[in-house]
């Protein structure tokens, strides 16, 4: 482990200082988490050891210009945490250098609040790295993360944690869950949020489909289900590789109502393709799809067969239409073909919302949430019929497969797709909260 910063004192107005020798030395070399070793030897030859402790979670805060808010969210964690766990926690600031100097006012906190621990980065920035650098130096049998810009509700921590002692091996806070939404949100920066989940789906569902918010910054892990991997944290999302390498066996998640904080749209934009480029180099990583198809525990097979039961229905329905509208109604085929499509995506999805999600769609009985599902539905619907042309096409004119053959292949995807992404988005509606 490096030192980055300098050994020089800091001097606070009224004559008060903090010594830089107080900051916590930054790890180099692989992001790799220490394993706890009780022994206090080392874990494996060449690998090193988190010291013995008593500490049960180490939290980190990753900041940048956070000179204010780390004040406030120091006092609040503190107070939750003195209750919940005294003595057996300690709080982790990493700044990345910030420009107002916030790793010095974190320092001067430490006065006050001995479980507080600072770290100073000066030669590399990143939200995802910092998470990890303050993971290697913490001493936690489980580690956490949350912001210090208040956007997160630090009460939902104790919920985290209530999971955690129950078995749970990750503990997520989620806007897509009962109990999380957002705080009203414009409808530019709700469209990138979903659709960045959304390609970030398709490219990894093995990963991200196991949890309904991949974008939190939010959680705590047991240090176990990561100790001794190579992370390869990036940008400023850090829950993907803890899905990806970690052996997280066990996944719970926590509503949580995420507070608005003014950002440009540019920066906006920026942490959802960073998502994005994220999704796509674990593609690359990850070989064989290890998570999807676990057994029934993991995928919902029940649903899956209600859902492919309404799609069946669906098909019969169609045809119907079709031959009431061109017969006896006399309706052209572009016509009849529209009307017929459109009315079977609201019966199939009246029934799933009633039936195959219904367990769902009753916590969420408002009628803007119903149009909302229905909208969603729709888009995936009208998706699912683009990619089963598509193969059609791939199959039947490229590959030369007979048409039946290609039809029922293309069906069977087109059935997977709209099973899954219905369920991770469709009926997957964030309440939109108010700031009171």
């Amino acid at each position: 482990m490096v030192m980055e910063a300098t050994r020089e004192e800091i001097r606070f107005p009224g004559g008060e200082g903090a010594n830089t020798l107080d900051l916590l030395p930054v790890p180099s070399g692989a992001y790799k988490i220490p394993s706890l070793n009780n022994s206090g030897g080392a874990n494996e030859p060449g690998e090193g050891a988190a010291e013995p402790s008593s500490i049960y979670l180490s939290l980190i805060l990753p900041t940048y210009k956070e000179r204010i808010n780390v004040i406030g969210m120091v006092a609040i964690l503190t107070t939750l945490l003195d209750e919940a766990l005294p003595g057996a926690y300690e709080i982790i600031v990493v700044d990345d250098d910030s420009p107002d100097r916030t790793w010095e006012v974190a320092l001067r906190l430490m006065t006050h609040y001995p479980a507080l621990k600072v770290m100073r980065r000066t030669q590399v920035k990143g939200l995802a790295t910092a998470v990890v650098r303050g993971w290697q130096a913490a001493r936690g049998e489980v580690l956490g993360v949350i912001d210090a810009d208040m956007q997160q509700s630090p009460e939902v921590l104790l919920e985290l944690l209530a999971k955690l002692r129950r078995g749970a091996d990750l503990a997520v806070a989620s806007r897509h869950v009962e109990g999380g939404g957002v705080s009203n949100w414009n409808l530019f920066r709700r469209g990138l949020s979903r659709g960045a989940q959304l390609l970030g789906l398709l490219v990894l569902p093995e990963i991200i489909g196991q949890v309904s918010d991949p974008m939190s910054g939010y959680f705590l892990v047991r240090r176990e289900a990561i100790a001794n991997r190579t992370l390869n944290p990036s940008g400023s999302k850090i829950l993907l590789e803890v899905l990806s390498a970690g052996d997280v066996q066990k996944i719970e998640e926590v509503g949580y109502v995420f507070q608005e904080r003014e950002e440009g749209q540019a920066i906006v934009l920026k942490k959802n393709i960073e998502f994005i480029k994220h999704s796509l180099r674990l593609r690359m990583r990850v070989h064989r799809l290890k998570r999807l198809w676990q057994g029934q525990s993991h995928f919902p097979l029940t649903r899956f067969i209600q859902f492919g039961v309404v799609g069946l229905s669906g098909l019969l329905l169609n045809a119907v239409l079709l031959s009431a509208f061109q017969g006896p109604l006399g309706l052209g085929v572009l016509a009849s073909t529209l009307m017929a499509a459109e009315l079977v995506i609201l019966g199939e999805f009246t029934w799933n919302d009633v039936w195959t999600f219904g367990d769902i769609s009753r916590q969420q009985r408002q009628w803007n949430q119903w149009v909302k599902r229905f909208v969603k539905f729709n888009i995936v619907c009208v998706m699912g019929l683009a990619l089963r042309a598509v193969i059609l096409a791939l199959l039947s004119g490229g590959l030369s497969f007979n048409i039946y053959a290609a039809n029922l292949l293309a069906i069977s995807v087109l059935l997977l797709w709209n099973f899954w992404i219905s369920f991770k988005l469709s009926w997957r509606v964030t309440e939109v909260c108010g700031n009171g």
